[in-house]
């Protein structure tokens, strides 16, 4: 693990090479893939850092998302807009990230976890669009921090009463459960605002808009999982407190997932309409976590990395639509197809994946969620009905209302797409398809 953040590391040395830092970064991937033979449960443990499977598949889809995002963001540096401030900030970022799924202590995972704000408030103040992006970042920074300070105080309590704060080891030092359900709000809701949650999702639908691409890709592919796997680490803590309220977060996770599903409907941005659908699928992700089963584990995790290349594919598809348009507005963008029918192929592609087409992840994840939820109770077929029927509404609303009908009067020709953003759409849309075939990287017996 340390060989990793080590060659992150060295890479802050050549930022001035653009081209360096893009191919040296698609070889760490590759050198990442090479662990995918070994049958491990943790491995390159030292210095408190290791990996399992759900560590290792989160810390690959990092460092593959990172590489498309430098390849989809040349427009920073063809501008000279400070390139090398900002493949510092994203190698910062990506360090950050990869010791958040790597440590194996609770402080660590909690200053990592914290420390990846900082980046990202980075990208979006100085390379966002707008001058909104200071209430953006300012929505952000204080949602993440004011939900995450409980979280500190939770840790070294555990820490006061059992003397560790590895993970596994500490169920094992206390011998006993946290009977407060105050420690149990304070421990989750860090988690909660970051997954987002219905009813504390104010702050992502802003930072997505505001953010450039780098800012959004990384925050739809990476950034909300952190939630995800940080309640995966910490719900063990909890045995009996996490099912006494499992009710409470299945239920607001899909309805909340059903209600942000009519607001999609609503929206007529192409970036705040893809933000809310990122919401929705976070809902399933939290019900999925909360039911405490291999079923609905598993699910969570698929539908994670599932959803982190489809969302960032659809945020890197809106991003070549304003840079040739000058706008994200759905009003003004209809009628694409004339203008760019290669591009319509991708649209469809990533729009389908979103709503959980076959062969995706998401048609795997979603299945695995849907056999958790009705195994935990009956009454949860209507929310997930709702919610999926809604869920293929607002996506088949983007696609039909982008790529078809009347264009925009004073459009007259763009182009139509080049080679590097073929290769950036492929890469995000092999991998969804592909893996269904290798499931069984991200369907690991996480416990």
């Amino acid at each position: 693990m340390l060989s990793i953040i080590f060659f992150l590391l060295a890479l802050i040395g050549f930022i001035k090479s653009w081209i360096f830092i893009q191919v040296a970064l698609f070889m760490c991937c590759f050198i990442l893939s090479l662990y995918c033979s070994h049958d491990f449960y943790m491995y390159m443990l030292g210095f408190n850092l290791g990996m399992d499977y759900l560590s290792y598949i989160l810390i690959f889809l990092s460092v593959w998302i990172m590489s498309l995002i430098i390849m989809s963001s040349v427009k920073v540096n063809f501008n000279k807009n400070f390139s090398s401030m900002f493949l510092f900030t994203n190698i910062t970022l990506l360090i950050f990230l990869v010791i958040t799924f790597s440590s194996l202590d609770y402080l660590m995972f909690y200053i990592s976890f914290e420390a990846s704000l900082i980046p990202t408030l980075i990208l979006i103040l100085g390379w966002g669009y707008q001058p909104e992006r200071i209430q953006a970042g300012i929505y952000m920074l204080f949602y993440t921090l004011f939900a995450s300070l409980p979280l500190l105080v939770s840790i070294l309590s555990l820490y006061w009463w059992g003397g560790s704060l590895i993970f596994g080891l500490t169920l094992k030092v206390l011998g006993f459960e946290f009977y407060s359900s105050i420690w149990f709000f304070a421990s989750i809701m860090a988690f909660i605002v970051k997954l987002p949650m219905y009813m504390f999702h104010l702050w992502l639908p802003k930072a997505h808009v505001e953010a450039p691409v780098a800012g959004s890709m990384i925050l739809a592919g990476i950034l909300l999982k952190l939630g995800g796997y940080g309640l995966i680490r910490v719900l063990p803590l909890f045995g009996e407190l996490s099912k006494m309220f499992c009710w409470l977060w299945i239920g607001l996770g899909i309805l909340g997932g059903f209600i942000v599903s009519i607001i999609c409907l609503r929206q007529v941005d192409m970036k705040s309409l893809i933000a809310y659908s990122s919401v929705a699928h976070m809902g399933l992700v939290l019900a999925g976590c909360m039911s405490l089963g291999w079923w609905g584990m598993s699910g969570a995790v698929i539908v994670m990395v599932g959803h982190g290349l489809c969302s960032s594919g659809l945020f890197c598809l809106a991003n070549m639509v304003y840079e040739r348009l000058g706008s994200r507005s759905l009003l003004i963008n209809k009628g694409l197809m004339n203008f760019m029918p290669s591009m319509a192929l991708w649209w469809f592609l990533l729009s389908i994946g979103n709503m959980g087409a076959p062969p995706t992840l998401n048609l795997l994840g979603e299945i695995n969620l849907i056999m958790s939820m009705v195994g935990w109770s009956k009454l949860t077929i209507l929310g997930i009905c709702l919610l999926s029927f809604f869920s293929a509404c607002y996506t088949l609303y983007m696609y039909s209302l982008s790529q078809h009908g009347l264009f925009f009067s004073s459009l007259f020709c763009c182009c139509s797409g080049k080679i590097r953003e073929y290769l950036v759409l492929s890469l995000h849309w092999i991998p969804l398809n592909v893996m269904i075939m290798k499931s069984v990287l991200v369907m690991p017996n996480i416990y």
